[in-house]
């Protein structure tokens, strides 16, 4: 949550938007995730949307995919879903048990794990140039119903 000068103060004539994105203090809740750390800094972790709910815990699939890009066979990766999958983009081939051994040398908690690695050649992208993980969410679905 955040509140200051340069803080946008609403929606423009979208009263539903703004009662759902900012508190009665006029606080605008603006779904990052943060961590302080002891020096005082601020670092964004993620984003509350891609949080991964798995038995009760959360996992930020930011942070997975973040260790995932240390690998130094990973050009670029996105983690989706409850049971998650990591979509990668390779810069050569890569086995999933790798990638898993990487990520536990790294320190990973064991249920962070992904459930499924998946090598991709390119990311699809929204018109903005994000990563669309609605349509990595279809070509998930798709995959798993062949």
């Amino acid at each position: 949550m955040t509140r200051g000068p340069y803080t946008f103060r609403g929606y423009y004539n979208s009263p539903e938007h703004n009662a759902a994105s900012f508190d009665a203090n006029g606080f605008y809740c603006s779904g990052d995730l943060i961590e302080i750390n002891a020096q005082g800094y601020i670092t964004v972790q993620g984003r509350e949307k891609d949080q991964i709910n798995r038995g009760g815990e959360k996992i930020a699939a930011e942070e997975i995919e973040n260790l995932l890009l240390r690998h130094p066979d990973v050009m670029h990766d996105e983690l989706m879903g409850e049971k998650s999958c990591a979509f990668i983009v390779a810069r050569q081939p890569v086995k999933p048990v790798a990638l898993r051994r990487h990520l536990r040398e790294l320190g990973i908690a064991e249920f962070k794990l992904p459930d499924r690695i998946t090598c991709v050649d390119a990311l699809p992208l929204t018109p903005v140039g994000k990563v669309d993980k609605k349509r990595l969410r279809q070509q998930l679905a798709e995959q798993t119903q062949a």
